[in-house]
């Protein structure tokens, strides 16, 4: 008998995904217990229809992100922090400076979190920064740490 899966099933296949199991499995465990349903022509064309919707949310997702890409790869931020001599900072400019100077500057708006900044920036002068956009998608600025 053929089941549509509503949720993962170890040994057995992820969510919305149609397998082939005994009758018997099918009719006295999976159904009752709701973790599948019958693999139906209403089912099956709603599962597609599911598995549409979500690849077009990821195409919309992967474009949105390629054109915030276009908008910031390589752009120039500057990030002003107390200094002591020889360039040290009072401090260190972390993921979250940079998102506030990018949304001050550029007016965009990027989650820290997005960030990936090896370890915090404790010198004034210029650091590549990469910017995680979408799974494969990341944009590179430059952040200028100066002194004021």
């Amino acid at each position: 008998m053929k089941v549509i899966l509503k949720q993962d099933v170890k040994s057995l296949g992820k969510k919305d995904e149609m397998v082939e199991v005994n009758d018997g499995y099918a009719r006295n465990f999976l159904i009752p217990r709701g973790v599948a349903v019958e693999a139906s022509t209403a089912n099956v064309n709603q599962m597609r229809d599911k598995q549409k919707a979500a690849a077009n949310k990821q195409q919309r997702e992967m474009d949105a992100a390629n054109a915030f890409k276009a908008k910031i790869d390589g752009k120039k931020v500057i990030v002003k922090a107390k200094a002591g001599e020889n360039g040290k900072l009072f401090g260190a400019i972390a993921t979250k400076d940079i998102s506030e100077a990018v949304k001050e500057q550029f007016g965009l708006d990027i989650d820290k979190k997005k960030i990936v900044l090896d370890e915090p920036i404790k010198v004034t002068g210029v650091k590549e920064v990469s910017i995680k956009l979408y799974q494969g998608i990341s944009a590179k600025i430059n952040v200028s740490v100066e002194a004021g």
